[in-house]
């Protein structure tokens, strides 16, 4: 009888957990094992499974308190089925004016959820392709940041539009 219970709480749990977040349609992360190299290239692939819905995309990060910038600069790229392609150059706030870092988590691996594209139609049919590197560069150097320290996992996705 007290396992049943015990069973019955941990389904219910993880059933709510699972519920709270009904929206999503893709959500996947990669890993990065040291630093974030400015020639690494995290690709995720995509089978939307609807080819007339619209949905909401986004580019997740986790980082830690050794991310030493206020903001990062992201190269997202989206390759359709047909070979066609869109680059996107982004920027997003990674801290407050204060330096304090923004996102979610009450522990010292904050996580960023960052718009990508509102309201996007898969609308050919087949495997899509995103790639996401990062373009940083310090204040007055050409160079990029070679190794981009405190990134430690780089996520995409895919939503169905709130109340959709």
């Amino acid at each position: 009888m007290f396992r049943n219970n015990i069973f019955l709480n941990v389904l219910s749990f993880a059933f709510v957990i699972v519920s709270c977040d009904s929206n999503h349609v893709f959500d996947e992360y990669k890993s990065v094992p040291n630093a974030w190299h400015k020639d690494s290239i995290t690709s995720f692939k995509i089978h939307p499974p609807d080819s007339i819905k619209p949905y909401n995309l986004f580019v997740n990060l986790r980082n830690t308190n050794t991310y030493k910038y206020n903001n990062i600069f992201l190269i997202v790229e989206m390759v359709f089925p047909h070979g066609k392609t869109i680059t996107d150059t982004l920027e997003y706030r990674m801290a407050d004016a204060n330096g304090k870092l923004l996102g979610s988590g009450h522990t010292d691996i904050k996580e960023n959820k960052l718009w990508y594209k509102e309201n996007v139609v898969f609308n050919e049919k087949g495997e899509y392709i995103v790639r996401i590197q990062h373009a940083m560069r310090e204040n007055g150097k050409v160079k990029g940041v070679v190794e981009l320290e405190g990134i430690t996992d780089i996520g995409f996705r895919i939503e169905n539009p709130q109340g959709k």
